[in-house]
């Protein structure tokens, strides 16, 4: 059934309640404000008439008087609301403010005392008069009041009675290319101003002949256009974004001690003295169970490295066996071949078939990695919050400490250093105070015990594999591949010469060889790719570097330095080898001069002489006789 007509359909009806002609009733509508009323859903209750020739705007039929709607629904000329409706009625009246609501219950309360004074026998006029009257509103207020709710269930009159005021609607036009430029402006990662970017709005709104409202216009305009989280994520970033939605919390207490743990690195806000007189902040690679929260085993070294993550791995599985599962950062020292070479889910470097099987990946270690850039993905980075007030800000790390950010450098900023066994010391003491601290407030400590406590009771239980000897020894070996010399089979490793005559038969072969960084000159052990053990090469020239962590620095200061001459090279030759070849001229050959005479060659004088040479050689020579003989005799026949 028809629910909006146009101003034509409603002067050639006649209806009761409206003016008769087209300009009456165009009029009543203006004065009504018609096209700017919402119904309780807070849409609009006039439209365009789509496909009206000569245009034209539509209007609902809860626009029009009482008489009008009644005389529409007793020719069945509209429909009943449908459920959608009154769902969509009472889902706007939850939006409203408290007061609005209270409004709608006030309103409510007249309409039923007038109709309990009609009910028992008195005119409607009248009753309206005296509830007016009594509750100090206008009559005609109440009959508009009475008009929301004609014609609809008693159940649905609290939603309708609401008020829905529309606001002011009218302001003045923004053109959309300027709609277009301040949003463009402003919605950017450099986080400008709102009143800077409308001020170089004017001034472009000057040069091209813009139409723009008021600064406060548009202000409220982007607020109410641009969602929020939008907004945040064009000024703020990705990370901001993510940060409105909230973390999930997981719970850890589905494990037992060293069923899973995490690993990660903390670079210490404390200056230290390493034993070669440099000076520098401390980088500490942590493993912490997750199922009590203990930090299981820890090291420290200038740099976040592979063969760090290594020993506090070997650290682990000596004293408290090998973990189901770990959870690892996603840096390149976690990352490296070394760790986990084998994994098909790292975040970094390509997986290749050939590659050497990694420490984790050999012990049947079930490897997860975080998200890059989530903090809140690592139990751990919260112990590395507490260690940073407990430990760096230990006494004995006084005028040591840096801060934890450049803008919060205390005034006696690098007056210290500390040596790295102190250093060493003090932050062992401070995590096995972290570790025995009661009341902790973790699901499993239960406000009551450390995590040391609930560590002890859940290992008493749980079934953990131990690491066997060769396998500590294999924590021990950094592993890489490397091409056998292909002349003797002899191996290099930084800068290190490797051979054993086992190797001889694996000449130009690809092997993999595991070794001790710190001993680089003690031999490695050799293995083919597919895990066989050849045996053991020694080293047979020193011209390396003693340990592992100077050979990688020497590696990285010849890369830089190799990088640099490149560049040079690029500056200094900037034609390339086919404009070269362009530019050098062609030769053209000469014509070979005549001979003025002719040399004979005498064959049978030759023969002759060869024939005699041929005489003097021995028919048959003795096996034994030596090389050197040999060659004299040849020279003396030649010189004769």
């Amino acid at each position: 059934m028809q629910e909006w007509f146009t101003i034509k359909e409603l002067t050639e009806a006649q209806l009761p309640g409206l003016p008769k002609g087209r300009r009456g009733i165009k009029a009543k509508a203006d004065r009504e404000g018609w096209g700017e009323r919402l119904n309780c859903a807070g849409a609009l209750l006039s439209r365009r008439r789509i496909g009206l020739r000569g245009g034209g705007n539509e209007y609902h039929f809860s626009l029009f008087p009482d008489p009008t709607q009644r005389h529409l629904l007793r020719n069945k000329q509209l429909s009943e609301p449908t459920e959608t409706a009154r769902s969509a009625c009472w889902d706007t009246f939850e939006t409203l403010t408290e007061k609005q609501k209270q409004t709608a219950r006030d309103r409510l309360l007249v309409i039923e005392k007038v109709e309990t004074l009609v009910r028992h026998g008195l005119q409607k006029n009248i009753a309206v008069s005296t509830i007016a009257a009594e509750q100090k509103v206008s009559g005609r207020s109440i009959y508009n009041w009475f008009g929301l709710v004609d014609g609809k269930p008693q159940g649905d009159w609290l939603p309708l009675l609401a008020p829905r005021h529309a606001g002011r609607r009218t302001s003045k036009p923004c053109d959309p290319q300027a709609w277009e430029f301040i949003k463009a402006d402003y919605l950017r990662l450099s986080e400008p101003r709102f009143r800077d970017c409308f001020r170089r709005l004017e001034l472009a709104a000057r040069e091209h002949g813009w139409t723009i409202p008021s600064e406060k216009t548009l202000s409220r305009r982007m607020e109410q256009e641009v969602p929020l989280p939008v907004r945040v994520l064009l000024r703020k970033g990705q990370e901001a974004l993510k940060r409105m939605y909230p973390p999930q919390e997981r719970d850890r207490s589905c494990f037992h001690a060293m069923e899973a743990v995490n690993i990660d690195g903390h670079k210490w806000d404390v200056f230290v003295k390493w034993p070669d007189g440099s000076i520098g902040r401390p980088l500490m690679v942590a493993i912490q169970d997750l199922y009590s929260g203990k930090i299981v085993s820890w090291r420290v070294d200038k740099s976040e490295n592979a063969d760090l993550v290594r020993l506090a791995c070997r650290d682990m599985f000596e004293q408290y066996g090998i973990p189901d599962q770990i959870t690892l950062d996603n840096g390149k020292a976690f990352a490296s071949k070394l760790i986990t070479g084998g994994a098909t889910n790292r975040f970094r470097f390509k997986v290749k078939p050939e590659e050497p099987t990694g420490i984790l990946t050999a012990f049947g270690i079930n490897l997860l990695w975080t998200q890059p850039y989530s903090g809140q993905s690592k139990p751990i980075e919260r112990a590395f919050r507490e260690l940073c007030q407990a430990v760096a800000k230990h006494p004995a790390f006084e005028g040591a400490y840096t801060g934890n950010k450049v803008d919060a450098k205390p005034e006696n900023y690098g007056s210290k250093a500390v040596d790295l066994a102190t250093f060493v010391d003090i932050a062992g003491q401070g995590i096995i105070m972290h570790n025995q601290i009661q009341g902790r407030r973790a699901p499993v400590c239960a406000g009551i015990h450390s995590f040391n406590d609930v560590f002890q009771r859940s290992m008493a239980t749980a079934m953990v594999r131990r690491a066997s000897e060769e396998q500590l020894r294999m924590c021990l070996l950094a592993a890489e591949n490397v091409h056998a010399n292909k002349e003797d089979g002899s191996i290099r490793l930084d800068g290190n010469r490797y051979w054993s005559e086992l190797l001889v038969g694996l000449r130009g072969t690809k092997l993999t060889v595991r070794f001790d960084p710190d001993a680089l000159h003690a031999g490695v052990d050799v293995y083919r790719l597919d895990g066989v053990f050849v045996g053991r090469a020694e080293c047979l020239e020193a011209v390396g570097f003693n340990d592992k962590t100077a050979a990688r620095e020497h590696a990285r200061d010849r890369k830089a330095f190799i990088k640099a001459n490149k560049e040079a090279a690029r500056l200094h030759r900037k034609l390339s080898l086919d404009e070269l070849s362009r530019l050098i001229p062609r030769i053209e050959d000469e014509d070979p001069p005549a001979s003025p005479a002719v040399r004979l060659v005498h064959v049978a004088k030759n023969a002759a002489a060869l024939a005699a040479v041929e005489d003097r050689v021995p028919e048959e020579q003795p096996e034994e006789e030596d090389l050197m003989e040999r060659l004299s005799a040849g020279l003396r026949l030649v010189t004769e």
